[in-house]
């Protein structure tokens, strides 16, 4: 067998020799740091990614199927995190990225992006495989390589066999990897009925909680293991749930990792797939018959009248369910990644992660782009509110021409305000739309680290990278997502408190 041209260097003219790793990086998921010297007789497989982006997200699943194949075989796989987001470039949030998406293989955090200049890496995922003589033999850019990476693979490992140039023994990795024990894991969305029913995705651990306002749990819908499967409460499976929507006593789930939209009946207790097949859908679709079509990490769902509108990050999409017909199909968006406003379907969107009817405005956070954006449904027309590009973010207030978001995934709006969960500046921002104010409500600002407005020691746990904001009855109910709690910021006295579950 011989490598196949077309995987061989591509973009890897200069270099040839993978460069070592930097001495001084943080390392996950090993004791101690890892060196091609210390590699070598082993095919190393790096993944170049970050954790916002939806394709390295994608691109997981496929690792760790290569993993499990090659368990027992001189084949190393190295997740190096080239963060894109300023919070990126932290290695406790690089943590509990790792945990959050059960990555069990090591990953060096990649400060200052140091090992992608040095591998001259140009997009997120890309995939480099050396040789186990330290050659770099494949680059490539994307997701969705799984045949390609492991044809290179097994080359490799035909050949040096051959050679003799196959470690003698397997590499031992050692890691002391913590997985947090809390009620809640990495809770990523929520909701809130008219009557105030709170419904919680509690996410890692593949289930939704109901409770009420004062946080007693009435149902847990979903037996906690990763899967697809419709049923009754507790036996039904999720796998990563996000986004809910309540329709009266229906709710309506984003299953994000089963690429499914799910829905929740009450009255008879049970779970049932409404749209997705719980496999990753195409780049473009058309759409179709909900059941049939394969959708792309839905991320986030929100209902008006008949409609559920489904912000579908894997596809840079709004999406559209209808319960009467039973029809998925695009709604806003080309598909493409960026942020271009106009007719809804000529839009270019990027990851949509939380959306949020009000009156005949759909809003949505656009979270790659670091924008708050709004579809006007009557018109059909796309319109960005804050936000400017793929690469401009911050933490700023004022003018909502000048403020800075930085990758957001929850929203919602009441009156002329919308209330954002900034996710990766760990704050709740509010955007006045009378004045076209932005301000921070509660979390960092840029002068310094106040928890709230009137709290200048921050004597309170600080929200940590929280997924959703939700307004009821003069209070913000957010999932504080890496810290594991469900939180209630009361507007009146400007007071931050944990909802206790219980």
């Amino acid at each position: 067998m011989k490598l196949p041209k077309q995987y061989m260097f591509e973009g890897f003219f200069t270099v040839t020799k993978a460069p070592e790793f930097p001495d001084g990086f943080e390392w996950i998921n090993t004791d101690e740091p890892l060196s091609f010297d210390r590699l070598k007789g082993n095919v190393v497989v790096l993944d170049f990614w970050t954790y916002c982006c939806i394709n390295c997200m994608h691109t997981l699943p496929t690792l760790a199927e290569l993993e499990k194949k090659y368990k027992d075989r001189q084949v190393v796989f190295i997740g190096v995190h080239s963060g894109k987001f300023f919070a990126e470039q932290d290695a406790d949030n690089v943590r509990n990225a790792v945990l959050r998406y059960n990555i069990s293989h090591p990953v060096v955090v990649d400060r200052k992006m140091q090992i992608w200049q040095s591998f001259g890496i140009n997009a997120w995922p890309t995939i480099v495989i050396i040789d186990p003589c330290g050659t770099v033999v494949y680059k490539q850019a994307g997701e969705g390589r799984k045949e390609e990476i492991s044809d290179v693979v097994d080359v490799l490992l035909e050949k040096h066999s051959r050679k003799g140039t196959l470690a003698r023994e397997l590499p031992t990795i050692h890691s002391s990897k913590k997985i947090p024990s809390a009620l809640l894991s990495f809770p990523g969305k929520l909701a809130i009925s008219d009557v105030g029913k709170i419904a919680i995705s509690d996410s890692n651990h593949n289930r939704i909680l109901i409770s009420d306002l004062s946080g007693k749990i009435e149902h847990v819908i979903g037996s906690g293991h990763e899967g697809l499967m419709d049923g009754s409460f507790d036996l039904c499976k999720f796998f990563r749930p996000q986004g809910l929507a309540w329709n009266d006593k229906i709710l309506f789930v984003a299953d994000t990792e089963n690429h499914a939209i799910r829905k929740i009946d009450f009255e008879t207790r049970t779970v049932l797939t409404v749209a997705g097949t719980g496999v990753q859908g195409p780049w473009i679709s058309s759409g179709g018959d909900g059941t049939s079509t394969a959708l792309s990490s839905p991320w986030d769902v929100a209902c008006k009248d008949d409609i559920v509108y489904v912000a579908m990050a894997g596809n840079h999409q709004i999406w559209t369910y209808d319960i009467q017909t039973k029809m998925v199909l695009p709604f806003a968006g080309t598909g493409q990644e960026n942020i271009i406003d106009g007719p809804a379907r000529a839009a270019q969107l990027a990851q949509p992660s939380g959306v949020f009817v009000h009156g005949d405005k759909l809003y949505f956070a656009d979270s790659e782009v670091s924008a708050i954006r709004q579809i006007d449904l009557c018109t059909k027309t796309v319109k960005t509110l804050v936000g400017h590009g793929l690469f401009e973010f911050g933490h700023r207030d004022g003018h909502m021409d000048d403020a800075l978001f930085q990758h957001p995934l929850g929203l919602c709006v009441f009156g002329e305000t919308i209330f954002v969960a900034d996710t990766y500046n760990s704050a709740i921002r509010t955007i006045d739309l009378k004045n076209n104010q932005v301000l921070t409500l509660v979390g960092k600002t840029e002068k310094n680290l106040l928890c709230l407005p009137d709290n200048p020691e921050c004597s309170i746990l600080p929200l940590y990278e929280p997924s959703d904001v939700k307004y009821y009855e003069d209070k913000l109910y957010i999932t504080d997502t890496n810290n594991h709690l469900i939180r209630v910021f009361d507007l009146r006295t400007n007071s931050l408190n944990i909802l206790n579950l219980k």
